[in-house]
């Protein structure tokens, strides 16, 4: 993860404002040239991760690319929250596939942009985690082997939230969505279900793969600028958190994606050629059920017959990703 060396003039914070920072130094979102790839007028909800993670990820990539982005999206909720025919709220190229065909159609553009000599141009592929985990899983793994020259970004907020919050492969055990079981010993998601897409794409040893939050502005738009710095497959893992789905309130969308990492559920590192190269270190470790208790989909581990077996389980899940990457500050491991 990046950092950058500045006098800070308050305490009690993780930001650092971009009013101490020269302008060449400001994120992207800070700058006024930023070009504002998905724009005002959309129909996200309020508090939408995706939204934000989205609007992160491509002026970010319109940075660093001087402008040459062609986007590619899945079907999911930010393709139709962005563009209700006939309106788009997007300022850049921009196609629209079916559910599972994203990462296909994107190799496809960049076929079809190299065959006519247009290196300059780069194509970002997105979806949900349903198009990616799930449906769209094949096609990814197929652009991840032939190693097409595409950055695709997953948008995580761990369930079909479009289509009425069902289970994908994404969701975490124990959370409740709309087609798991919602009553017996163990209700919500089971354990032991799912899969982690970027273990499976640096399995797949492709150039550049990295997970990042809506949290850290900076580090996201760090690790997009870096991917557009390589030639090939690339995948990019964004945790973005989903009030509706998850029954939070639309003002911790940033504050459940911070919790996310810092109490090890959602490790946060880079990784080339299949192996690790850097993690982002938690800061201040909390236990997972101040990340658990703020969401409606794990309402039922709490109150009047709380399930502390489950949440010491979940809370497992967390020190292993803890240990496995070894997200402790140095010195704490």
């Amino acid at each position: 993860m990046p950092y950058q060396e500045i006098k800070l003039y308050q305490t009690g914070t993780f930001v650092a404002g971009n009013r101490l920072l020269e302008p060449e130094q400001r994120s992207v979102q800070a700058r006024t040239g930023r070009s504002n790839s998905i724009t005002s007028g959309h129909r996200a909800c309020r508090g939408c991760g995706e939204a934000l993670g989205a609007r992160y990820v491509l002026d970010a990539a319109m940075r660093a690319t001087g402008g040459k982005v062609v986007a590619v999206n899945s079907t999911g909720c930010l393709e139709v929250f962005s563009t209700p025919y006939p309106e788009s709220s997007w300022q850049l190229p921009w196609l629209h596939s079916l559910f599972g065909n994203g990462p296909a159609v994107a190799a496809g553009v960049a076929a079809a942009l190299r065959a006519r000599g247009r290196d300059d141009i780069r194509v970002v592929g997105q979806a949900g985690d349903g198009g990616t985990v799930d449906i769209g899983f094949g096609t990814l793994s197929g652009m991840f082997e032939r190693n097409d020259d595409v950055l695709f970004v997953c948008y995580d907020n761990e369930g079909y939230m479009n289509t009425g919050v069902q289970r994908s492969g994404a969701t975490p055990p124990a959370a409740i969505t709309a087609n798991t079981k919602a009553l017996g010993q163990t209700p919500g998601n089971a354990f032991g279900q799912g899969k982690s897409v970027p273990l499976i794409a640096m399995a797949h040893e492709i150039p550049y793969v990295a997970t990042a939050t809506v949290a850290e502005l900076r580090d996201l738009e760090y690790k997009v600028e870096k991917a557009m710095t390589f030639r090939g497959a690339r995948y990019l893992h964004v945790f973005v958190p989903c009030p509706l789905g998850w029954g939070a309130d639309s003002a911790d969308t940033v504050r459940l994606a911070r919790l996310s990492k810092e109490t090890g559920l959602f490790p946060v590192f880079e990784a080339e050629a299949g192996e690790v190269t850097e993690v982002s270190r938690i800061r201040r470790q909390v236990p997972v059920e101040e990340y658990l208790r703020p969401q409606r989909r794990y309402a039922h581990l709490f109150g009047d017959h709380p399930r502390p077996d489950i949440v010491a389980r979940l809370q497992a899940r967390a020190d292993r990703n803890i240990a496995r990457f070894g997200l402790l500050p140095e010195g704490d491991e």
